[in-house]
């Protein structure tokens, strides 16, 4: 299936992304999570963020924009499962 809008990474984003390479957060998994998230709420500026299972402990949390016809990924980070169910 094709993907509607694009998704770039902002600098931020990217720089997070190796930081935390050692959880098994992979460019994949942000976008699966993007594309197909568990829950999906809307946060600060209007910034849509998606959630998805990492362990049974924590779940990974990307915030995004969309803008036009792509998305563009702000930040991701681990987060306990517990604080945000």
């Amino acid at each position: 299936m094709k993907r509607e809008k694009s998704i770039e990474f902002a600098p931020h984003a990217k720089e997070k992304l190796k930081r935390l390479t050692k959880l098994q957060i992979t460019e994949e998994k942000i976008i699966k999570t993007i594309e197909n998230p568990e829950n999906l709420t809307t946060g600060y500026f209007g910034r849509k963020i998606a959630q998805s299972k990492l362990t049974p402990e924590l779940v990974l949390r990307v915030v995004y924009e969309e803008i036009d016809n792509k998305i563009l990924v702000i930040t991701i980070y681990p987060a306990k499962r517990e604080r945000y169910t």
